[in-house]
């Protein structure tokens, strides 16, 4: 399918690619007159193949993802699945091909986002996906709180396959700021026995460290495959995150 993602060969597109000589059967169209001014041969001018991309997209179903420092904010599964169908939509926009990881189905057209949409509320597959073709891309939405292994194990599944991606943690602001005081009983969502501290401001700085380092671990993680990272808050506009993984995305 026609795209706007430059294959490094001839073929259909609008981006220039280069001169080749004039060869019986070519199209006069397709001369390129002023190059062949130039000698006396005629010269037919060539463009870059420019092909659809397939886009995988997947966000973070899991219990973690759920949950909302505040009733003001929302939940980060929320804004990962607004920043994912919004980024679905500019790409379905621009002729590219969307799936959801794990789904074998290509989303494509303007028409198809409410089934989308519908598809993405009873998506709940691992970030897996054994039959992405070559030059695919991806782009996986969570609060990468998980252990750095199952990060690393998943990304490099994807990235074997030859498929390039990037990774955006999406976080509540309380979960970077630790703003409690005082003796504070933390629940834990995944089942986990709950944790009793008597003055959370002592931890507040140990807790920023090892945030940090676990973030670190992260963005070494997507380095290492060739992937990008990036971070977002519950409390930011999503326009801002949207703009830089539409950046990344385009072409050139």
């Amino acid at each position: 399918m026609q795209g706007v993602h430059g294959r490094r060969r001839a073929g259909q597109g609008d981006a220039f690619w280069q001169f080749r000589p004039y060869l019986a059967g070519d199209s006069i169209s397709r001369l390129d007159w002023r190059q062949s001014a130039k000698s006396d041969r005629l010269f037919v001018r060539e463009t870059e193949w420019e092909a659809a991309q397939s886009i995988a997209l997947w966000r973070d179903a899991g219990q973690t993802m759920q949950w909302s420092g505040t009733p003001a904010l929302p939940r980060k599964a929320e804004r990962a699945e607004l920043l994912l169908l919004a980024l679905a939509a500019l790409l379905m926009r621009g002729g590219e091909r969307v799936r959801l990881l794990g789904q074998r189905r290509a989303w494509t057209g303007r028409g198809v986002l409410p089934s989308l949409a519908d598809a993405l509320s009873r998506h709940t597959a691992p970030p897996a996906d054994d039959a992405l073709p070559r030059h695919a891309r991806a782009v996986l939405f969570s609060d990468f709180l998980a252990p750095l292994e199952e990060t690393r194990a998943a990304v490099a599944a994807l990235a074997g396959r030859g498929v390039t991606g990037h990774l955006l943690q999406i976080l509540d602001p309380a979960e970077e700021t630790l703003p409690y005081t005082g003796r504070v009983r933390f629940e834990a969502l995944t089942g986990d026995a709950p944790l009793l501290l008597p003055r959370v401001e002592s931890v507040r700085a140990l807790y920023a460290e090892r945030l940090a380092a676990h973030r670190a671990g992260l963005a070494a993680i997507a380095g290492a495959a060739g992937w990008r990272f990036a971070t977002h808050r519950t409390d930011t506009p999503p326009e801002a995150a949207l703009l830089a993984l539409w950046q990344t995305l385009s072409p050139g």
